[in-house]
């Protein structure tokens, strides 16, 4: 009797380390693979093969076809997979999942509830296998069921079977609401993603570019026949004219709206990062290359890259853009391995590249490869019926923002359009936000704009008869002021757009007591 005890003790741990092992197994599974079914495969193999629970099946719930079907498998084909589909209440695994309750068949063969919808059983009446079927709950709501059969045997405990198919089930349950989550907020990003893109398709269309010019109804003319090519267009014209706001209309108004519009200001790196910023770089490439990066020209695979500043680039980068719009083809910082990519270039300058091809500072080969769609951006002062819309624009946004009640009277409005803005359009934009955010009144008339433009449209202050050399330097001390307005004080910048070296220009800066201007 002691012997026949110790042996039945010896039989239940051994079960209870088989089946603590089983679990361990099932929980290492379910967080190793994102594939949720693959997943199921394998725990389902390990219950055949560890614990003898044969035709293991996961079968969920599909409300829109209000209908069960199995969805994993272990020790059915394909076919007979196929056929595993239920209404709710039919079945046995239909029963499981309107009750919420397991259920056990001790003898398949025996019981009319038994369908053997997949086939699997040719012969009930002759086999000795016990069904077992429990189901799969999220959030105590069943969504499908978990099933396996058993051979029956008096050593089988189907209790014991009951609590770990339970255990399981409810594993299974955690995991499918996992997925579901992760699912529910992929498809959240994609509808939000395509919703934004959407919306900047709308927000750069032509007819939502504010203009009235004739000058700018030519440039979306322009825009409108190159932007559906995959030609390479360039964007010329001053600072401030709005080329990034042609070049995203172009890409959201191509065939290519649907991928990334990238950009990348030329003139903002020095040599050695704009280099990784176009191509990218490997671990290692050089010191402080701590992780892989991928370059400008990567991320806008399939869409379209907006280089601006093209003209500041250094001849070396020259070289390597160069055979990217010629071969498609480039390889990271540090790296060895060659990639392709499908990009639409669109780049942007307010250089004379002209003359810096003539001077040697520019590669003719790579002017002409960027040279193929030239759009010209006419200055504001070019097209001063924009004015007034820019201005009411800016300045219905500004008021908004800034939850403030403004307006301009219309001889404010008179001396606006008068005024050069030699910033152009980014200029007249910071000049509205500097007024609704200091001014304190109501109404904005001349003498509450800002001094610059007031200064800039009063008389010379040298008599029209002064001699010549006072009439020639109040002219220099004027064009000096513009430049260095237009660069934002950059002297280096200014003085390349004078013709002048940086030395001569600052004494220049000196002996007109320009000093406030420039930095």
């Amino acid at each position: 009797m002691a012997a026949r005890t110790k042996k039945y003790l010896i039989y239940n741990l051994n079960k209870k380390v088989l089946e603590l092992t089983t679990l361990y197994e099932i929980s290492k599974i379910l967080v190793s693979s994102p594939d949720l079914m693959k997943s199921i495969h394998s725990i389902l193999r390990l219950l055949s093969e560890l614990l003898g629970m044969k035709r293991g099946t996961l079968t969920l719930y599909h409300p829109g076809t209000k209908e069960l079907r199995i969805e994993a498998a272990y020790g059915l084909t394909k076919e007979q997979q196929k056929k595993g589909r239920y209404g709710l209440g039919e079945g046995i695994t239909g029963r499981v999942m309107k009750a919420g309750m397991p259920m056990i068949v001790q003898h398949i063969g025996n019981e009319p509830l038994f369908l053997n919808r997949t086939g699997a059983r040719k012969d009930l009446s002759k086999e000795d296998v016990s069904f077992i079927c429990v189901p799969v709950k999220v959030q105590n709501k069943a969504v499908g069921v978990l099933s396996v059969d058993r051979l029956f045997s008096n050593e089988v405990s189907f209790e014991e079977d009951i609590r770990l198919l339970s255990i399981i089930a409810s594993l299974i349950g955690q995991t499918v609401r996992l997925h579901q989550l992760v699912e529910k907020a992929k498809k959240d990003l994609v509808d939000e993603n395509v919703a934004l893109r959407q919306e900047l398709k709308e927000r750069y269309h032509f007819e939502n570019i504010i203009s009235l010019s004739k000058a700018m109804e030519e440039v979306f003319d322009m825009v409108g026949r190159v932007a559906g090519t995959k030609s390479t267009v360039l964007l010329r014209g001053e600072s401030g004219t709005g080329k990034e706001l042609i070049a995203r209309a172009i890409h959201y108004n191509s065939p290519r709206a649907g991928k990334a519009f990238v950009k990348l200001s030329c003139a903002a790196l020095p040599e050695s990062l704009l280099e990784s910023e176009l191509f990218g770089h490997e671990k290692g490439a050089f010191t402080g290359a701590i992780a892989e990066r991928v370059g400008r020209f990567e991320f806008a695979d399939g869409g379209t890259l907006f280089l601006d500043e093209i003209g500041e680039i250094t001849p070396s980068i020259q070289v390597k853009l160069l055979r990217v719009l010629q071969e498609k083809r480039f390889e990271r910082v540090g790296g060895s391995r060659t990639l392709e990519v499908d990009v639409r270039l669109v780049a942007a300058t307010n250089r004379d590249l002209e003359k810096a091809v003539s001077d040697g500072h520019f590669r003719e080969d790579l002017y002409y490869r960027l040279n193929v769609i030239p759009i010209f951006i006419p200055p504001l002062r070019e097209r001063r019926e924009d004015i007034p819309l820019l201005v009411e624009y800016f300045l219905d946004r500004a008021k908004k923002e800034h939850r403030k009640s403004l307006s301009l009277t219309p001889s404010a409005l008179e001396t606006m359009m008068r005024y050069p803005w030699p910033g152009n359009v980014r200029e007249l934009e910071n000049c509205i936000e500097r007024m609704v955010i200091m001014f304190k009144g109501e109404t904005i008339d001349v003498d509450d704009l800002p001094l610059s433009i007031r200064l800039a449209l009063q008389e010379p202050p040298v008599p029209k008869d002064a001699p010549l050399p006072d009439l020639v330097g109040e002219m220099e001390k004027r064009r000096i002021e513009d430049v260095l307005k237009k660069y934002h004080g950059i002297q280096a910048r200014a003085a390349r757009h004078l013709g002048l070296t940086a030395r001569q220009l600052g004494y220049k800066i000196k002996k007109y007591h320009l000093k406030n201007l420039a930095r």
